[in-house]
């Protein structure tokens, strides 16, 4: 019996595109679209829990830096992946392809486009990504996590649909949670740094709590995401203090942490900030500040715009800064209930269904 045509979603290098693919797969497959999964070898350790029935590895590499030779070299991968891939493709036929940004995704959209086969890009940024910028000319349609882009042209701009940033089912879930109350008295911090974690978190956190007073200490609860190597140093730091802190380099119930929270402190990654609407959870951002294209600014900006968050650039990021931040928002909870509604307005809970929607009607023009 013949397998039925599948929709190949495209998506590596990092879960701020694997989480909104994840997502997207899951709700085509409860809609009985099978799902195959096009990626690269770095990735393919993220694409266990994937819902799809097939997973395929394409050569890829970042044609950015590295001097010429470097440059050469990237390309020359991403022309034997582009190889690879239209070979593959035209084997799987898909109905259509489907591509969530980064270098990973441009062998299958790119052997897609050349085969004629519908095509859907989805970009999660406030700002294009690089990836997805070559790739705008060859594609059908452009999905988007915000409602604007910066510094497109009016073509690229006329194959733009808003959808929002599908998020996984754990953050729907998480989502259900109201917002904390204040009966005790005490004010519960998450402090995060994406995926990798962020250095100038474990720097800045602790010299901020020393700053505050032992009264705003004890009324503080803080868990927080560290690095490996950060971790010992951290936790030795808050036990100076008498401090109690939960620290952890991974925390695989991050949206549910996030819904127990009163304010999370973070990066400004694609991922974080949906999250962070879709929860409804006020918010400290401090935007990575070394992104060639400033997507973590762009993206926070507008988060900020909606009430719904502070933004921090990494520079003025000092304990002297934050420790004045926490004392505000120890000061006014209620100022903190209302960022938590305007994230809460700003979120997208159905992008998922959205860019299922999208994704269909590209695979019925043809």
């Amino acid at each position: 019996m013949t397998e039925p045509r599948c929709i190949l979603i495209a998506a590596g290098g990092t879960g701020g595109h694997l989480f909104p693919a994840q997502a997207l797969a899951a709700v085509l497959a409860s809609r009985g679209i099978p799902v195959e999964l096009a990626t690269d070898d770095r990735a393919l350790k993220y694409g266990g829990g994937f819902p799809a029935r097939a997973i395929h590895a394409f050569a890829s590499a970042t044609p950015t830096g590295g001097g010429a030779l470097g440059k050469a070299s990237a390309a020359l991968t991403l022309a034997r992946g582009v190889g690879a891939a239209l070979w593959r493709i035209r084997k799987i036929n898909p109905l259509a392809v489907v591509g969530f940004g980064g270098y990973p995704t441009v062998p299958p959209l790119l052997a897609a486009s050349l085969l004629r086969l519908p095509t859907v890009l989805h970009e999660q940024n406030a700002v294009m990504g690089r990836a997805n910028m070559f790739l705008s000319g060859r594609v059908r349609c452009i999905a988007t996590g915000f409602p604007k882009l910066k510094d497109l042209n009016a073509a690229i701009a006329a194959k733009l649909r808003y959808t929002g940033n599908p998020v996984r089912p754990a953050v729907i879930a998480a989502a259900a949670t109201p917002y904390p109350d204040f009966a005790d008295g005490r004010l519960r911090v998450l402090i995060t740094g994406g995926s990798q974690g962020a250095k100038i978190m474990s720097d800045i956190a602790p010299a901020a709590i020393a700053l505050l007073s032992e009264a705003d200490r004890a009324r503080l609860r803080l868990t927080q995401q560290v690095r490996g190597e950060d971790l010992a140093r951290v936790a030795a730091a808050c036990a100076r203090m008498n401090f109690p802190v939960e620290v952890q380099e991974f925390f695989a119930d991050l949206p549910d942490r996030i819904a127990a929270s009163h304010l999370v402190i973070g990066r400004a990654g694609a991922s974080t900030v949906s999250e962070l609407a879709v929860i409804g959870r006020p918010s400290i951002l401090v935007p990575f500040p070394h992104a060639l294209d400033q997507d973590q600014a762009a993206n926070a900006a507008l988060l900020a715009a909606s009430g719904a968050a502070q933004v921090v650039a990494q520079s003025e990021f000092t304990p002297e800064r934050l420790a004045g931040m926490l004392r505000q928002a120890l000061a006014d909870p209620a100022g903190l209930a209302r960022a938590a509604q305007a994230a809460k307005a700003a979120g997208v809970a159905d992008a998922a269904e959205r860019l299922a929607d999208v994704v269909m009607e590209a695979c019925k023009r043809g």
